[in-house]
């Protein structure tokens, strides 16, 4: 799964742009699939008999978007001013090389020289319109030659194995949860199931709204990646969750209370089948199942998620083990989705 999901973080996929990532999946799903649904927002829906056919319909759901960039201002001097797609923390993207358009123009990301800055200056945080992009253009027009308004970018950084079983790569977030639902799409699942591969999450979990309502799925499995903190300055109750501390299985977020039942058997599969796992230590965030477990009557829903450093930056740091892990946990709650209702 780690050479799939190398390849799925090297594809062109900011929230509303994820054309390039949708149709990677659709072709690696293709052979396996009973039925492929697209819808208007571009969410893409794959359905998988099950060995067992009958009972309870599950869903599995990823979302494809990326954090990214967007185009909005040419100045003068063939500059290009930009605006965040999703929660990017500006201090991370100084000095980076991004992608952009659909030629895929180079980038890089500038700022007033720090001995250009005032004291006062150098106290604050940077904002997005404190930066701007250098494409190497001499003019505002040769620069409205290369980019048009609204031109998407996303960071340019290939992904590294490096350290003690360590992986850096943009866009964790969440292609892991698109690998994990191709692998096990292509095991066939022990019931009827929907693996749901969203757009737009990181502006607000639009895309999983539509898919919940045109599904209406009686469970749901959100696949996801989450925030670690966990660096020397960091206490332990703030450090959220731990690189090499395994699958975490969340029971409440700033979106969602993961449903009881749900989450402590994702607990047992983990203890009785000696799978690492660990859960939150701090409410923050939110995934798809914010938008999910409201759809209709309500919709059962849990969550899985990979713990990975510096999330929402070029160089997301996760461990193998841990994403193996999130598989392994993920594989076990679909064998055993017929006895959901007894929990």
């Amino acid at each position: 799964m780690i050479e799939l999901l190398e390849k799925l973080c090297t594809l062109f996929g900011p929230s509303g742009c994820e054309g390039e990532v949708r149709r990677f999946i659709r072709e690696t799903a293709q052979p396996y699939a009973d039925d492929i649904q697209q819808d208007a927002l571009g969410n893409l829906m794959i359905f998988r008999r099950g060995r067992r056919p009958g009972g309870k319909v599950g869903m599995l759901c990823a979302h494809m978007d990326e954090v990214g960039l967007i185009v909005k201002e040419f100045t003068e001097e063939g500059m290009v001013r930009f605006g965040l797609v999703g929660g990017v923390d500006p201090r991370v993207i100084i000095g980076r090389r991004v992608k952009l358009g659909p030629a895929r123009i180079t980038g890089v990301v500038g700022i007033k020289a720090v001995h250009l800055t005032t004291a006062e200056e150098r106290k604050q945080m940077p904002a997005a319109r404190d930066l701007y992009l250098d494409i190497g253009a001499k003019s505002k027009e040769e620069a409205q030659g290369m980019l048009q308004y609204g031109d998407y970018g996303v960071f340019d950084s290939d992904p590294v194995q490096f350290g003690d079983g360590l992986l850096k790569a943009r866009a964790i977030d969440d292609r892991l949860g698109c690998a994990v639902l191709l692998t096990l799409l292509k095991e066939q699942p022990a019931q009827d199931t929907w693996f749901a591969f969203t757009v737009q999450e990181e502006v607000g979990l639009r895309g999983a709204r539509c898919v919940a309502h045109r599904l209406n799925p009686d469970f749901c499995l959100v696949v996801e990646s989450t925030t670690a903190s966990d660096l020397p300055d960091a206490p332990g109750h703030q450090q959220v969750c731990r690189v090499r501390g395994g699958a975490v299985i969340p029971f409440m977020d700033r979106a969602t209370i993961y449903d009881a039942g749900l989450f402590d058997l994702l607990r047992r599969l983990a203890r009785e089948n000696g799978v690492a796992w660990q859960t939150k230590h701090r409410i923050a965030g939110g995934t798809d199942a914010g938008r999910i477990h409201l759809s209709h009557g309500g919709v059962r829903t849990a969550a899985l998620a990979a713990p990975v450093r510096y999330i929402h930056s070029p160089s997301c740091v996760a461990a193998q083990g841990d994403l193996m892990a999130v598989l392994e946990l993920a594989r076990l709650f679909l064998e055993r989705m017929g006895e959901i209702a007894d929990v």
